[in-house]
């Protein structure tokens, strides 16, 4: 995900999490993947949230460029890593984030 795809992403995932009312604290969209610091309320859950953004940012993205439509029949796998911050130092998973395209 680079350039005008990366930046409609971006858009597509702010919207949603707007809509749904999870806050993005940060976040870092890589080539082949994107990295998330979000708040979200238990009750809706990570994994709602989760199938969310890769659904409708598929849908769009595989529209609105038509380069995306070679690829597999779906533009994200199944697969998602998911963590909580309770444990770790909230700053430096933020400054993690905020990093990897340095890397």
């Amino acid at each position: 995900m680079v350039g005008d795809v990366a930046v409609r992403l971006d858009e597509i995932i702010r919207a949603s999490a707007m809509e749904k009312q999870v806050d993005v604290i940060e976040m870092e969209i890589m080539p082949d993947h994107v990295h998330l610091l979000c708040e979200i309320h238990p009750q809706y859950g990570v994994h709602h949230f989760v199938k969310l953004i890769k659904g409708r940012s598929s849908r769009l993205l595989r529209q609105e460029f038509s380069s995306l439509r070679s690829r597999l029949p779906t533009l994200w796998t199944n697969a998602y890593f998911v963590a909580t911050v309770g444990g770790a130092p909230f700053e430096a998973i933020k400054r993690y984030i905020e990093n990897q395209k340095a890397v």
